[in-house]
């Protein structure tokens, strides 16, 4: 089966590390919902499978749109496509948006799994990052979950910003694990071009990300999580058994997906696509019935290299039989010789044909994938 990205390109303030398509311009809503509907409508055949095994709100800030408005998209959703009655439904929310009525609401629509941006449970942290929400909308907004039934929940952190002392981070994880959050996930903070902090590294008036502070609190966060029976099935992603993320699990997979909204990416197994990454220009071509997307045709190369650098993050690992099924013999002779280096060797781990990362590699897992990436032309 098949997945929907929806990305909704609205939030409240700009976070400064956020490098994601969004815009702080509210008033045109009504005018984007009406675009991703048609949008749906003009695109729904990309799909050769119509019936859904995965449905994502993500962003942007989902939770900025209003009930209706959601319903809006569910509906046109339905005019092209089944959504499986055990389909993974997951909505996006920052704890200043959600109250008891919007999580009902939300539940009326079907939606079944929520990922709560968080970030951390500090004001300092939230402050620093120019988080919308402060430490007390974080605890409350995971009552109000609690309270309202949802059973499938993911929350996002984040691990070695400058504000956060590794015994904050011990906090943050325990409040997570006490909470009974059954999946987490949780990124190094990273500077980007074109955010605050990229132009404030740029001045120099913030210094490069501490690599010694980050490993540390990744190796925090791995056996913490592990000892409180989350597995790390990928690199950012740890769940307890049976709260694995089936939308990101079929990226993972090179399973095919349909991005609607502006900025959202598809893939169909054999090329990408991206939408135009400007609101006014998206909703202006929806208007006129025209798509607005730009197209790349994958070469065996390129998929190859993607195979490499997604399954690489997971805990199942890249699988040599099925990329030499997929690429031929000379593709994969390239990755094994690359597998020799000794570099390389010490950082992974190979069982039955599967490469795997080792605790060590997996602090390094881009590295080691763009080590393993092939250059042969086919």
């Amino acid at each position: 089966m098949a997945g929907i990205y929806i990305h909704i390109p609205f939030c409240k303030q700009a976070c400064y590390y956020c490098n994601f398509h969004f815009s702080t311009q509210l008033d045109n809503r009504d005018q984007m919902v009406a675009a991703i509907c048609k949008d749906i409508q003009l695109r729904h055949n990309y799909l050769e499978e119509r019936k859904l095994d995965s449905l994502y709100f993500g962003g942007g800030t989902p939770s900025i749109l209003s009930i209706g408005q959601l319903a809006q998209i569910m509906d046109a959703l339905k005019s092209y496509f089944v959504i499986g009655h055990d389909a993974e439904i997951t909505l996006e929310c920052n704890p200043d948006d959600i109250d008891s009525s919007y999580l009902q609401g939300l539940q009326h629509l079907g939606i079944n799994r929520l990922s709560l941006g968080v970030q951390s449970f500090f004001d300092a942290d939230l402050e620093f990052m120019h988080r919308a929400h402060d430490a007390n909308h974080a605890l409350k907004s995971l009552d109000l979950i609690r309270e309202a039934g949802f059973q499938n929940v993911t929350l996002d952190l984040i691990y070695a910003a400058p504000t956060t002392t590794d015994e904050m981070w011990i906090q943050n994880l325990q409040r997570v694990i006490e909470a009974g959050v059954p999946h987490i996930s949780a990124y190094c903070l990273t500077i980007e071009e074109n955010t605050v902090f990229g132009r404030w590294h740029k001045h120099q008036k913030m210094s490069a990300i501490d690599e010694e502070k980050a490993s540390t609190q990744f190796y925090m966060m791995v056996d913490m999580l592990s000892q409180a029976g989350y597995e790390q099935y990928e690199i950012s992603n740890f769940a307890k058994p049976g709260y694995e993320a089936v939308h990101n699990g079929n990226y993972w997979k090179g399973k095919p997906y349909l991005g609607i909204g502006p900025a959202a990416h598809s893939y169909n197994g054999k090329e990408r696509s991206w939408n135009v990454a400007n609101n006014a220009k998206y909703i202006r071509a929806m208007v006129n019935d025209e798509l607005a997307v730009e197209t790349e045709v994958l070469s065996a190369v390129d998929q190859c290299n993607e195979m490499i650098m997604t399954r690489l993050r997971t805990s199942w690992g890249l699988d040599m039989k099925m990329l030499e099924e997929k690429f031929g013999d000379m593709l994969a002779q390239e990755v094994y010789a690359s597998l020799r280096d000794p570099w390389i060797a010490d950082h992974v781990d190979i069982e039955a044909g599967v490469v795997k990362l080792n605790r060590k590699g997996k602090i390094m897992a881009d590295r080691i994938a763009a080590n393993l990436f092939v250059t042969s032309q086919l």
